[in-house]
């Protein structure tokens, strides 16, 4: 027998504190992707979820009903249009393409729109309203996970990487358990827990504790019990103002025993016990600058990330103290990026390389978060339109683009200054700019753990930052008016 699935991809991690908000043209310059020829000439052979629907259709011999997949850059509130929009191409394309046998969605977990707190929770209230076949859905880690959204899906599959390498593998994993519910061979629910976070599992990273022990109890459950089907551990986003922020467990299993539920009781009461661990050690940026000035360079640079600067978690991008402290050192060899100005970035382009200006830059969407636009002085090394094809782990073989961009050297600092808001998360960003950061004593970039896939193997250290911007590990900073209260770390 075909079965006829229906697949959507609509991603966006929400920061409540940004005072821009994520329009349709926000997706539109990442990817917003309509009907099948274009979502597979986006996204074919690709690192992405929809890529993992692809490779469990053609293995389980499913006709795939293509809607759209959209994704934009971390940011504000999805304003009402761009939710509607898209979430509208998936209802019609249900409506229209019915029946259908299942339905494989990727979502982020942590979208908030003008109107909707759990974004998720309503795209797939929406669903349900016209059909009840299995859904499956694959999560970023970072989710902030809803009960209602839990309870609405068959399937849960969250990424177990961060840096997120498996977006494909789990959306395959995802995939093949919907293949066993369509089929009647598993009657699959999740169950879910959670305790009174904003944040903990030291944001998730997978590559220390505690994820590395809660993901090793999660396997031995899975081990020991067939038909525990998947665990994911979601680390939460705490940069979103809402209800229904914070860590959670779920557990996607076969049947409605009671050990389930204690299974993610227990894994959840772990991520307590270990609420205060953090492995980063957060440096000012005039530290970090001086540790790079005596930093004894032998080959391989020393790679400072900007964590609170990250556009990963919804900053601007365009802070401005870390560069300040950079070329208060006197460093040379030296590269940073991505600094998002588009003014400044079109102004160096008019330019033209070669070109020697003073101009502002950064630092122009909010002062407070990050520091102010510099007047700097240097020479525009090199003009683009920002079009790269990323090879790193994250997303291999996905085209990105930068919109125009220009490498600005100021001081012995080569910066790239871009249009598109983006984290570093890949070499190809600075090499298709002309940039090769293995070449130099200093790397500064914005970003809070992804970089880590690409970076940290090339580095001779790492250390992070914390430069005030609008990703700041600081909570102090910020005014939590709708979470649920009392809520760790905010209440004693």
């Amino acid at each position: 027998m075909t079965f006829r699935v229906l697949t959507a991809q609509f991603m966006h991690e929400t920061n409540t504190f940004a005072r821009l908000g994520t329009d349709l043209a926000a997706f539109e310059r990442l990817v917003l992707a309509r009907g099948g020829d274009e979502i597979t000439s986006r996204l074919e052979n690709t690192n992405t979820e929809i890529a993992g629907y692809m490779d469990a259709a053609l293995d389980h011999g499913w006709e795939l009903v293509f809607t759209v997949a959209a994704m934009a850059n971390p940011l504000g509130r999805v304003t009402d249009d761009a939710f509607e929009h898209v979430v509208g191409l998936i209802t019609e394309g249900l409506e229209q393409s019915q029946p259908v046998d299942g339905i494989a969605l990727a979502l982020h977990g942590a979208m908030v729109s003008d109107t909707h707190e759990d974004a998720e929770g309503e795209v797939v209230r929406r669903l349900r309203e016209i059909t009840h076949v299995p859904i499956c859905c694959t999560l970023d880690l970072h989710a902030n996970v809803a009960p209602a959204f839990a309870g609405r899906v068959d399937v849960l599959c969250s990424y177990l990487t961060y840096p997120h390498i498996d977006m494909r593998a789990r959306a395959r994993r995802a995939g093949d358990l919907l293949q066993r519910a369509m089929t009647g061979d598993i009657a699959p629910r999740v169950f879910f827990s959670r305790r009174s976070m904003l944040q903990g599992a030291d944001g998730g990273r997978t590559d220390v504790e505690p994820m590395i022990a809660l993901q090793a109890k999660a396997r031995r459950f899975m081990a020991g019990d067939g038909r525990v089907l998947d665990i994911s551990i979601n680390a939460g986003f705490s940069q979103a103002d809402i209800h229904d922020v914070g860590p959670s467990v779920t557990v996607t299993a076969d049947g409605d025993d009671p050990r389930f539920q204690e299974m993610a009781d227990d894994l959840m009461a772990d991520i307590w016990e270990a609420r205060d661990v953090v492995n980063n050690h957060y440096l000012g940026v005039a530290e970090a600058a001086d540790i790079a000035r005596r930093f004894n360079h032998t080959g391989k640079p020393l790679v400072i990330a900007d964590y609170a600067d990250n556009p990963g978690a919804g900053a601007y991008g365009d802070a401005t103290n870390l560069l300040k402290a950079m070329l208060d050192a006197g460093l040379d060899e030296a590269c940073f990026g991505a600094l998002h100005d588009p003014a400044a970035a079109a102004a160096l382009v008019t330019a033209g390389a070669g070109a020697r200006t003073t101009l502002p830059l950064g630092g122009k969407t909010d002062p407070s978060f990050g520091g102010p636009p510099l007047d700097l002085a240097g020479e525009v090394i090199q003009t683009s339109d920002g079009v790269m094809v990323l090879d790193g782990p994250m997303f291999a073989g996905m085209t990105k683009s930068f919109g125009p961009t220009a490498v600005f050297r100021t001081g012995g600092i080569d910066v790239l200054v871009v249009s598109n808001l983006m984290q570093i998360i890949d070499l190809q960003q600075f090499l298709a700019h002309g940039i090769d950061p293995r070449t130099k004593k200093t790397v500064a970039l914005k970003s809070m753990q992804h970089f880590r896939a690409t970076y940290e193997p090339m580095a001779e250290r790492v250390i992070v930052c914390d430069s005030g911007a609008l990703a700041t590990p600081d909570l102090s900073r910020f005014t939590y008016r709708r979470v649920r209260r009392p809520l760790y770390p905010l209440d004693p």
